[in-house]
């Protein structure tokens, strides 16, 4: 890997590299990358990993490199600005309660119980001792940490910022001393969602470089579909109404003021889900009034001026409400390369939202993460059915990687230190009925109780909802004595930790369990998966996605639905061997992996290679002998 990046940068080729857990593929993007004139870019899309790289990678291979390369390689962290702590706002944080910030749906000031209100000031105080002694203001630092709430009041995201020349406390401002640091270093880690913000912003915000390395790949393409995508809420509608009535007149305000509850009335019409013939009428007219209502009171806040008053809030006034009518005015467009939808939370909150996001970003990719740099791109699940077409097109690359075609891309696939067929065995219980209703299938309910008795514990259950997460939580609690953590009923970070110190119990959840938990040796033996993880028919993008290509006379179900649920299921297959001594069964409850034809070998050959079987006396009786050792 690492002479394949340096060939990468010398030929300004683009590279893709599969490269699974335990091949030190940072260490692999890392050592080469100090050979590059100027800055390397290094993205990714987790905190854990931004926090591995800067706290344990990159000193230690800047301590290896210093005596041959003479000087100690620097390194700096870029974050967006809301990771920051903004002085001009602190000034005012004590002034404003949760229901006056712009950025959340937070509960009004009057719902608001004594004790909440009474934390938040507590928060504030201790923000405020801590913004005279910090050198960075990185929320990351501050321990014991606040609630989003407390930091929302004292944070300014990149929209609302007048910029350090209009700004009384430019001088000092944290936001901007990152960005001074990230320019002198020699490398430069961020993540997909500021890479994203970068790309759309024409590229104005990550320092100038010639090497992009974007770790966890796979994720890119989301991270910038959720970069362009925008919404409308009357929440939000009212908010910025509050923030600019200083500024605007009382008529004005009230205009928008209706437009918020038209727009309730409208979303209060329409079922969630995507809106596949245009704005509904009622919903319609509401988006037209607030369209009218949000371009007056623009006008009527008028341009920064040097001599304003307080720079600050009218630029935050102005952001949101400029934000709020682009969103508008894009939803109205109705485009053929936008999908709309309508969110309807079930929750308490009663949220409602109309939104509107890019039904493709390949082209945006294409035309923005390439030009005038070398990337290179890497993660543990890139090839698709054994192939990198699928997620080079993803990408926004062409489909195939021809050496002869000149086509700028070139792949590796480093492989594995694992010894998958001795370490694990993928059994699919291919005799179950094919998965039907939602929930939890009262055989695979069987079938899964079977196997983690036979284990005594030591699972990880993945389901593919909420619903099939209880059901089995339930099965297991009422007919074993084995302890169940099932997510929601505590914070994930204590359920895992729970799961890793208690080799009996067993840990059940929902989409966010199938990456990013690491559990390495015998605590984790057992991963279950219900049913393949294709994305609903109510997931809006994925939808609009696969219909568009159906209607061009492809397949949707194949080029959208497949190779998703291929990405989701080499992720959850992927927590089971976490290190070379680990052992296991992956269980897949879903008969479709064995007998689908077509995509059913595709998603098989998307997995490491386990030694298979489809026989559950093979599977019960290796975990039985897991449970003696």
């Amino acid at each position: 890997m690492v002479q394949a990046i340096e060939e990468a940068v010398r030929n300004r080729e683009h590279l893709l590299v599969q490269a699974g857990t335990g091949t030190g593929k940072s260490l692999a993007y890392l050592t080469p990358a100090l050979l590059v004139d100027g800055p390397v870019v290094v993205s990714t899309a987790t905190l854990a990993l931004q926090n591995q790289l800067v706290e344990h990678d990159l000193p230690r291979l800047a301590d290896a490199v210093e005596p041959v390369l003479g000087r100690r390689p620097t390194f700096a962290v870029l974050k967006g600005r809301h990771h920051y702590l903004c002085l001009a706002k602190m000034e005012h944080a004590d002034e404003e309660g949760p229901s006056d910030t712009l950025f959340d749906d937070a509960p009004p000031r009057a719902t608001q119980w004594l004790g909440e209100a009474g934390r938040l000031g507590k928060q504030i105080q201790r923000l405020q001792a801590w913004a005279d002694k910090t050198a960075t203001g990185d929320r990351d630092e501050l321990d014991p940490g606040v609630d989003d709430t407390a930091w929302r009041q004292v944070s300014m995201p990149a929209r609302d910022c007048v910029g350090a020349a209009r700004c009384p406390y430019g001088a000092d401002c944290f936001a901007e001393a990152s960005r001074a640091r990230a320019r002198e270093a020699d490398v430069v880690v961020t993540n997909h969602s500021l890479l994203a913000v970068d790309m759309l912003a024409e590229r104005n915000i990550v320092p100038p470089h010639k090497l992009l390395v974007v770790d966890e790949a796979h994720e890119l393409a989301d991270r910038v579909s959720s970069a362009a995508q925008a919404e409308l809420t009357p929440d939000a509608v009212e908010r910025a109404a509050k923030r600019a009535r200083p500024l605007i007149s009382p008529a004005t305000a009230e205009a928008l003021s209706e437009a918020a509850d038209a727009l309730t009335v409208g979303l209060a019409d329409v079922p969630a889900g995507r809106l596949t013939g245009g704005l509904p009428p009622l919903l319609a007219q509401a988006v037209i009034l607030l369209d009218k209502a949000l371009r007056a009171a623009l006008d009527a806040v008028g341009d920064i001026k040097s001599d304003d008053p307080d720079p600050v809030r009218k630029q935050q006034a102005k952001a949101t409400l400029d934000d709020l009518s682009g969103t508008a005015q894009r939803l109205l467009e109705e485009s053929d390369f936008d999908v709309a939808w309508v969110e309807k939370s079930d929750l308490g909150s009663g949220r409602r939202a109309l939104v509107v996001a890019p039904l493709s970003v390949a082209g945006t990719l294409a035309t923005k993460l390439y030009e005038d740099r070398t990337v290179v791109a890497t993660s543990a699940t890139l090839t698709l059915g054994g192939r990198f077409d699928t997620v080079a097109r993803s990408l926004g690359l062409p489909a195939t990687a021809d050496q002869s075609s000149g086509d700028g891309w070139q792949s590796l696939d480093v492989g594995s230190p694992f010894d998958y067929p001795k370490q694990g065995i993928l059994y699919v219980a291919a005799h179950l009925p094919r998965p039907a209703a939602s929930g939890l299938p009262d055989a695979a309910g069987e079938e899964l109780l079977k196997l983690v008795t036979a284990l005594g514990g030591r699972a990880l259950g993945l389901f593919s909802s909420r619903r099939a997460a209880t059901q089995a939580a339930e099965l297991v609690r009422a007919r074993t004595d084995l302890p169940v953590l099932l997510q929601g009923e505590e914070s994930l970070p204590l359920l895992v930790r729970k799961f890793r110190e208690d080799r009996s119990s067993c840990l059940f959840g929902v989409m966010s369990l199938w990456q990013g938990v690491d559990v390495p040796g015998d605590a984790c033996q057992l991963v279950l998966i219900d049913r393949l993880p294709f994305p609903r028919p109510d997931e809006p993008l994925a939808a609009a996605r696969a219909a568009a290509v159906d209607a061009s006379g492809g397949s949707g179900f194949a080029s959208v639905s497949v190779p998703i649920a291929a990405v989701r299921l080499a992720q959850g297959v992927g927590r089971l061997i976490r290190s070379t001594g680990d052992k296991g069964v992956v269980a897949v409850l879903d008969s479709r992996l064995e007998t689908a034809r077509g995509y059913g070998a595709f998603l098989r050959k998307s997995l490491p290679p386990f030694w298979y079987t489809t026989r559950p006396e093979v599977a019960l009786g290796a975990l039985k002998r897991l449970a003696t050792t």
